[in-house]
């Protein structure tokens, strides 16, 4: 498997591993002791609760939504069971649910991700107060005299019978996690995978197992949990992520490199790089086309032969480590990365450049070649000299290295 496979694949590791651990403590797992049976009940509760507040604290909006849907929904069927499992009012929260749940989530991914609270929009909330009230008033339904006998003949039609999930539910959820997918498709195939896009897929999926397993005992709960588990895994992934990637170039940040260097050996090289007159560059073309420019010579260090690995350190400045290279093999690589960049010319995307690629590459054929640019960049490469050069010290005399490049002319290596 190549790196860009495992790219495709490691986002959805954690979701597939939780979703079989439930299946599998669901299949397998031993009946718990008396006094641990009310963490079947707690144990959905405490991950939902936990989840939707760390939604709320992170301001992630679209999780935020998809937890609290999960959490009414969860807390609405438990307290309808207590008429019974055939009871009108536990059929009517389950079909409630399994409609408004995913249809919660397709409403969220229709939107732009602006977090939690909005000046002066209550939209979501009017929403939930307004689901609420609604599911209730259905559940009471000749039990009230608020509540007609109307809805009772209405669970019967085709599109609302349930156990299990009712089509309609299950047409939300098809339309949900569709668009879930294509959120989570890089537009991009050197972008990275946000871990909450895959999240709001997997928990989807958690959900409708929980509706179409709800006859199992347990496997309610366990999905439910399930799905809870997944998004706010994927809340900590996404927070790592942003902690520890730079947005604009994909890059480890430069407070990775700082974690990293703590772990380096007594072997091992570093580079920094620097684009040439990136200032005059930003100055002439504009700040759009710097960034792509930034982006673009990110692309070539990201595939940094000899085990180096690439960071974004700062402005237009870049950091390589090779971990287990010496100053010779190292200076080797960066001069090869060197040529590489300076040959490489590079496709500016046009204004008006459709951000789908394959309709970009059909009409690149139909229009005038997009402009094209090229830029240079300085290395300086260091190593330990002795056994007890600490890597920090290795970093500022590659840093001293890079400024001999420039002096000495730029687009070239030094050490």
């Amino acid at each position: 498997m190549n790196f860009s496979h495992l790219r495709v694949v490691q986002p959805l590791l954690a979701p597939a591993a939780i979703l079989l651990a439930a299946a599998l403590a669901l299949a397998a797992g031993p009946a718990l002791p008396p006094t641990l049976s009310g963490l079947k009940t707690l144990g959905p509760y405490l991950v939902l609760l936990l989840g939707t507040g760390m939604g709320l604290w992170f301001n992630r909006g679209r999780t935020f939504i998809a937890l609290a849907s999960l959490l009414a929904a969860f807390a609405g069927y438990s307290l309808a069971l207590d008429f019974g499992a055939a009871s009108f009012a536990a059929r009517a929260v389950f079909t409630a649910a399994a409609v408004l749940v995913p249809l919660n989530f397709l409403l969220a991914l229709a939107f732009p991700e602006r977090g939690v609270s909005h000046h002066f929009n209550y939209r979501w909330l009017m929403l939930a107060v307004v689901e609420i009230v609604f599911v209730t008033w259905i559940a009471s339904a000749g039990r009230s005299s608020l509540s007609g006998t109307i809805w009772q003949d209405l669970l019967d039609h085709w599109l609302f019978r349930s156990p299990p999930t009712p089509p309609l539910g299950r047409l939300l959820f098809v339309a949900a996690f569709v668009a879930a997918v294509v959120r989570a498709w890089p537009k991009d195939p050197a972008a990275e995978t946000r871990p909450l896009d895959i999240g709001q897929a997997g928990a989807l999926v958690a959900f409708f197992l929980a509706c179409e397993w709800m006859a199992t005992p347990g496997a309610f709960g366990a999905f439910m949990t399930a799905a809870g588990a997944i998004l706010l895994v994927s809340l900590l992934q996404e927070s790592h992520r942003l902690a520890f990637r730079d947005e604009l170039t994909g890059l480890p940040s430069r407070r990775a490199l700082e974690e990293r260097l703590h772990g380096l050996g007594p072997v091992h090289a570093i580079a920094m790089l620097d684009v040439d007159h990136f200032k005059k560059f930003n100055d002439t073309h504009g700040h759009d086309i710097g960034d792509q420019v930034l982006r673009l010579v990110a692309a070539r260090l990201a595939q940094v032969p000899g085990g180096g690995t690439a960071y974004r350190y700062g402005g237009e400045e870049f950091c390589i480590l090779f971990p287990e290279l010496g100053a010779d093999a190292a200076l080797a690589h960066a001069e090869k990365l060197r040529a590489d960049i300076a040959a490489y010319q590079m496709a500016v995307r046009r204004p008006d450049r459709p951000t789908d690629a394959e309709t970009g590459t059909r009409l690149r054929h139909l229009r005038s070649p997009e402009k094209t640019l090229s830029v240079t960049v300085s290395i300086g490469v260091a190593a330990p000299e002795d056994a007890r050069a600490s890597p920090a010290e290795v970093l500022i005399a590659a840093d001293r290295a890079l400024y001999r490049a420039k002096e000495a002319g730029r687009n070239r290596v030094s050490r």
